[in-house]
C-alpha cells in the first residue's frame, strides 16, 4: 500500500443530527451520544452540520455547548455555519462563550452566500434590510475581527455600577486560530488563506477551469480539483505547507456491518452516484462518490485520492439518514480498523 505524502495525524467525523419533528429531543440526544462515543473511541474531532428550517441541527453552537459538558478532550466543530443567517457580532459572543466552556476546544467552520431559499425567508430573516445585506467574504472578515479581539466600539469603562468592554466578551485568545472556512473554489481557498483561516474540504467542489482538472478536455476529476484547492490554499497562507486542511468525504467502513447494513450502505451510495458524473447546476458543483467497503479497501482508495494525500487531518461525513446503531458500527470501524490502516493512532 503506497504511503501518503502526509501521515494521517487527526481523525474526525461529521454528523447532521437529524430528528423527528414530533420528538426533537431524541434526535438531539442521539447526536450528543454520538459525540460522546467519538471521544471514547479516540477520535480527535466531532463536527456538526448546520441546518435551518429543516429537521437537523439549527443551533450547533447550543448543541456543542451541551457536548462540551459531556466530553473533556475531543475537539468540537461546525461544518459549516452559513453566515448569511448570522449577525457576526452576536455569533462571535456565542462562539467565544462555548470556547471558554469547552476549555478551548471549539473549531467554528463557516461559509458565505445568500441563505437557501432567500426569497422565501428574507421577510422573516431581514424584514428591514433584506436588499442591503452583504453575503460575501466581508461578513466572514467581520466575524474574524470580532473573534480576534478587534474593538467593537470606542467606548469602554465604568458607567454607574456597570463595566463595559470595547471588545467581545468573553474573549478567548486561541479561538481566532481555530476558525475554519468551508470552501470548494479557488477563490475561497485563496481568501481563507490570506485571512489566516484553516480550510475545510468536503464532498463538493466547483468546476471552474476550462482546461486541466475539471475542464473540457475530459470528465472532471474530483480528486484533482480538490487537491488543487488545497495547494492554492497553502500557497497563499502565512503558514505555507503547515497550514491546516481537513479533508472530508462520505466514508462508510463495513468491517463489522451486518449483511442488512452492507446492503443499506451500498444502496445509499448507489442512489447518490449519478450526481457525481458531471457538474450540477449553474454553479457547476461536482460531488464526490461515497466510499463504501472494508477498511482495507477504503484505505487503498484514499491513498490513491490526490486530495487525501495532501492532508493530515480528516473529518469523514456520516450518511444523513441512517440509524443510531449504524453510526455506532461505522464510527467503531473507523476508529479501530480504518484509522489504523491509514497510520492514525487514537487520542488518549
Amino acid at each position: 500500500m503506497p504511503p501518503t505524502s502526509r501521515p494521517l495525524r487527526k481523525l474526525g467525523f461529521l454528523t447532521i443530527g437529524l430528528f423527528d419533528a414530533a420528538d426533537p429531543g431524541r434526535g438531539h440526544e442521539s447526536t450528543l451520544r454520538i459525540i460522546e462515543l467519538g471521544e471514547q473511541l479516540g477520535f480527535d474531532s466531532a463536527w456538526v452540520r448546520h441546518r435551518h428550517l429543516q429537521y437537523g441541527i439549527s443551533s450547533p453552537v447550543a448543541v456543542l455547548a451541551a457536548a462540551s459538558q459531556r466530553t473533556r478532550r475531543i475537539q468540537l466543530g461546525t461544518a459549516v455555519t452559513p453566515l448569511g443567517w448570522e449577525n457576526p457580532l452576536r455569533l462571535a459572543e456565542d462562539l467565544a462563550t462555548v470556547d471558554v466552556l469547552s476549555g478551548g476546544r471549539l473549531n467554528p467552520g463557516v461559509s458565505v452566500g445568500p441563505p437557501t431559499h432567500y426569497d422565501q425567508v428574507k421577510g422573516a430573516l431581514y424584514p428591514d434590510t433584506a436588499d442591503a445585506e452583504d453575503f460575501g467574504y466581508e461578513r466572514v472578515r467581520r466575524l474574524l475581527d470580532l473573534v480576534r479581539g478587534k474593538p467593537v466600539t470606542d467606548f469602554s469603562g465604568t458607567e454607574g455600577f456597570e463595566v463595559f468592554s470595547d471588545i467581545v466578551q468573553p474573549h478567548s485568545p486561541g479561538l481566532g486560530r481555530r476558525m475554519w472556512y468551508g470552501g470548494g473554489s479557488l477563490r475561497s481557498a485563496r481568501w481563507a488563506a490570506e485571512h489566516g483561516m484553516n480550510f475545510l474540504t468536503s464532498s463538493v467542489v466547483k468546476v471552474e477551469d476550462t482546461e486541466g482538472p475539471g475542464g473540457t478536455d475530459g470528465p472532471p476529476d474530483f480528486a484533482a480539483i480538490q487537491a488543487s484547492l488545497i495547494r492554492e490554499f497553502r500557497a497563499h497562507h502565512p503558514d505555507g505547507e503547515a497550514a491546516r486542511v481537513s479533508h472530508g468525504l462520505v466514508v462508510i467502513p463495513t468491517d463489522s456491518a451486518s449483511p442488512a447494513q452492507r446492503a443499506k450502505y451500498a444502496e445509499y451510495a448507489a442512489r447518490r452516484l449519478p450526481r457525481t458524473a458531471s457538474p450540477q447546476g449553474p454553479a457547476r458543483h461536482l460531488f464526490a462518490p461515497d466510499l463504501v467497503g472494508t477498511s482495507a479497501e477504503l484505505a487503498e482508495r484514499l491513498y490513491a485520492h490526490a486530495a487525501f494525500r495532501e492532508a493530515d487531518e480528516v473529518a469523514f461525513a456520516l450518511p444523513f439518514t441512517f440509524e443510531y446503531e449504524d453510526y455506532v458500527q461505522i464510527l467503531t470501524d473507523m476508529a479501530t480498523k480504518l484509522g489504523p490502516a491509514l497510520g492514525w493512532r487514537p487520542a488518549g
